[in-house]
């Protein structure tokens, strides 16, 4: 589930998520093998910070460092590394993407499944095909119509709304990606590119 707090911080759902992620680290560690350990933090932890996340999309860094941080100590747990040593390749060689990313590419996930007719009706009708008013040489590029202050309403929330992300995040892709004609294909590329 999704802790909400009145102002939509999301920082009592992201502390959870850390006191959970902490919790089960500190139980498997040192007590299994690596592949066993491997399956216990996809068990408990990824699936639990994937869980939900497209609602942390556009959350201050202060928030995604707290669940990078849960995140990297899973991969040094999960590959024996120790002291202080730069994550980014670690976390490549498992092949996870960083937090932000893991976000993004959920978000852009669901954008493809709205508009490829895989997902429910009620997100498909949150976006929109962009179509010029006269003959463009973007009109054949799938890009997604982006809402206008108004309809997004607060800068805050509103930026963070799927309506909002979705197409900005979506129209940054390349064409070719936009383009992609099955979903294992967009996820292959997708993870590539994010």
């Amino acid at each position: 589930g999704v802790i909400l707090d009145s102002e939509l911080t999301m920082s009592k759902h992201v502390n959870a998520l850390c006191r959970n992620a902490s919790f089960s680290l500190g139980r498997t560690q040192h007590l299994l093998d690596q592949q066993t350990t491997e399956l216990l933090v996809h068990a408990f932890i990824t699936s639990t910070f994937d869980s939900c996340n497209g609602i942390l999309y556009g959350l201050p860094d202060s928030e995604l460092f707290k669940l990078q941080r849960m995140q990297n100590s899973a991969a040094r747990l999960v590959t024996r590394v120790r002291g202080r040593v730069h994550m980014k390749p670690v976390l490549q060689r498992l092949h996870w993407l960083p937090v932000r990313q893991r976000i993004e590419f959920k978000v852009l996930l669901l954008t493809y499944k709205s508009l490829h007719n895989m997902a429910p009706s009620y997100i498909s009708e949150l976006i929109h095909i962009y179509t010029p008013l006269r003959q463009l040489c973007s009109s054949d590029e799938l890009l997604l119509a982006t809402p206008s202050l108004r309809s997004v309403r607060t800068t805050t929330y509103g930026d963070r709304s799927f309506s909002a992300a979705a197409p900005r995040l979506w129209n940054a892709l390349p064409s070719s990606l936009r383009r992609a004609q099955t979903l294992n294909q967009f996820k292959c590329n997708l993870k590539k590119s994010v």
